[in-house]
Parts: structure tokens; C-alpha cells; sequence
């Protein structure tokens, strides 16, 4: 375990160091200048040769390439992300009021999808071909079929300006943009009436995973129904939902886990159309905003931070495996 734990984290820095000098190699050395695209932020193609000349002083990138990547990872291992060309603001303290509102969203998304996709794969497992398997099915086709930002803004309309318009009880409206109250318990939990700004994103972003979760899970547990084990513990008398819990769903749950985890990492930083339409302004509404504005600093920042805890999740994952599938060995080669 202990040998594992040091091989994944390696492979952690590794995955870091890399997406770090390939983040550098795309926006320092193959796109041109930065200091020159920075200027012409506001639109201006010849951007005055003082501002720029200002710019690569600042920020360093008047000096060579091999100086720039030393100055810019040495950043990176420090946690000095530069500051936004915009606004002056440290890299570091726009993801820090950036990335509660993503973790949150996502960490909610992830369990309503494992709430809603494990339960109807496993409904739709334990009954299969009845009505409840052909209802979660079709769900799960039609679910994963609508795009996000088309069941967001029906969501919104309907939930929102329509029940509002129409004076639904109170229990019924739900608010269009932003958190509310924005209270939190622990961080995660929300208070008071911040429930109801997170529930309508939180759904949004949850649709297509739990439909493909769902789908997924049936066809695990369908398939480890069918191994030796299980046979033998019926055979031995053990009642259906003893084998169900103890040899089915354990064993089923190593490709529905990797998906939870990958999913969540996904979710921290890819959830721009569901910030958008709900205005919640999180990592991955930022990077896109900055990516328009060319705050360079911005954009690289924050996707390091995305990568990182993409990688943790998957770390996380692993580590999982042993005590959902004993048979798995994770210091074993």
C-alpha cells in the first residue's frame, strides 16, 4: 500500500510537471510573444511598442526562453501564479474565491449522480427486462441525447422566470442566478436558502454523467451476476440481498468508482456552460473569460490548479479499488 501510495504521488508530479511545460511550451514559445498579445487585449492589432516593451519587463519576458521556464516553474513549485493583466490581482487569490463555488458544484453534481446512476443501474440490474429497466434505460438515452446548456435554460425558465410569473408556491420557485445567501456548513453543506440556487446547477451538470453512470452500473452488475462466486453464494443459501450487497455490488463498483472520480475532476473545471447560464461565476467560467481577454497568467493558473485536482481525484480512485475489490493488491506489481 505504502509503495503505491509513493509510485501514484510521482506519477502526480510527474502528470503536473508535464501539463505545466506544455501550458508553457504552447503560450510562451509556439503562440508568439505573450507580452504583445497581452497589449492587445482591448482589440488593438499594433499594440505600442512601450507597452509592450513594458510588459516584458514586468513580467519577466525579456528574458530567454530556458530563463522564462526557470522563473515560470519556480513560480509554479512556490505557488506564485503571476497576477491577472487586467485586473492586478494575484493568480492565487482569483482561484481562491473562484474555487469553492466549482468545488461545491461538483462535489453536489457527483452526489446526485451517484445517487440517482448507481441506484437506477442497480434497479434496472436486479429487474432486468421489466418496466423499471426499460424506463431507466430510455431515461438514460434520452438524458445523455440533450445538451447541457438546452436543459439548463429550460430548467431556469421553467423553475425560475415561469414560476415566479406564475406565483408557485414558494417551495417551487427557485432562483436564476448565483447562490443566494451563499452560507455554507463545512464548508460543502449549504444553509438557509442556498440550497435552491445550488440544486437547479448542480442537477444540470449531473444529468449526462448520471445517465452514463446508470448505464454503466447495469452492465457491471450484469456481469458479475453471471461469475462463479455468485452462483456459489446462492447455491450456499445466502439470501439475494446479502449476495447482492456483499459479492455483486462490491465487485461491480471499480468502473463505476473510476467514472465518479474522473467525473469530479472533470466537473471542478469543464462546468463553463452551467456556471454561465446560472452565473456562478467558478474556475471554468474564469478561464474562459481570461482566455478572451488573453490574461495569459490567468488562464495558466487556473488550469494548473484544474489539472491538479484532477490528478488527486484520480490518485483518490486507486486508492479506493483495494476496499471496494479485495482481490485487488494495490502495492502488489
Amino acid at each position: 500500500m505504502a509503495s503505491f501510495l509513493i509510485r501514484r504521488t510521482l506519477q502526480l508530479l510527474l502528470v503536473l510537471w508535464g501539463g505545466a511545460t506544455i501550458l508553457f511550451v504552447l503560450f510562451f514559445v509556439i503562440s508568439g510573444n505573450p507580452a504583445e498579445r497581452m497589449a492587445s487585449g482591448g482589440g488593438s492589432r499594433n499594440p505600442p511598442a512601450s507597452v509592450v516593451k513594458n510588459l516584458e519587463v514586468r513580467f519577466g519576458l525579456d528574458k530567454s526562453k530556458p530563463e522564462q521556464y526557470k522563473d515560470y516553474f519556480s513560480g509554479v513549485l512556490t505557488g506564485d501564479f503571476k497576477e491577472s493583466f487586467r485586473t492586478r490581482e494575484p493568480v492565487l487569490d482569483i482561484a481562491k474565491a473562484k474555487a469553492p463555488t466549482s468545488f461545491r458544484l461538483a462535489f453536489w453534481a457527483v452526489i446526485i449522480e451517484a445517487t440517482v446512476g448507481i441506484g437506477g443501474g442497480m434497479l434496472s440490474a436486479r429487474r432486468r427486462n421489466s418496466i423499471g429497466d426499460y424506463v431507466t434505460t430510455i431515461g438514460a438515452v434520452v438524458a445523455s441525447a440533450i445538451p447541457v446548456f438546452v436543459l439548463a435554460y429550460l430548467i431556469k425558465q421553467v423553475t425560475g422566470v415561469y414560476a415566479f410569473q406564475h406565483d408557485w408556491p414558494q417551495w417551487a420557485r427557485f432562483p436564476t442566478r448565483g447562490l443566494g445567501s451563499d452560507q455554507w456548513f463545512l464548508g460543502v453543506i449549504p444553509r438557509g436558502d442556498t440550497w435552491k440556487a445550488l440544486v437547479q446547477p448542480a442537477f444540470v451538470l449531473a444529468s449526462v454523467s448520471t445517465a452514463i453512470l446508470a448505464r454503466i452500473t447495469r452492465t457491471s452488475m450484469l456481469e458479475t451476476m453471471r461469475l462463479d462466486h455468485v452462483r456459489t453464494a446462492r447455491a450456499k443459501g445466502l439470501n439475494e440481498k446479502k449476495v447482492m450487497r456483499r459479492h455483486v455490488l462490491r465487485n461491480a463498483m471499480i468502473p463505476v468508482i473510476t467514472v465518479l472520480g474522473i467525473d469530479f475532476g472533470t466537473m471542478v473545471g469543464a462546468a463553463v456552460l452551467t456556471e454561465t447560464v446560472f452565473n456562478l461565476g467558478g474556475l471554468g467560467s474564469q478561464i474562459v473569460a481570461a482566455a478572451k481577454d488573453r490574461d495569459i497568467y490567468v488562464v495558466l493558473g487556473l488550469t494548473l490548479i484544474v489539472t491538479f485536482v484532477y490528478g488527486v481525484a484520480s490518485l483518490l480512485v486507486d486508492l479506493s479499488y483495494a476496499y471496494f475489490n479485495p482481490r485487488v493488491r494495490l502495492g502488489d506489481d
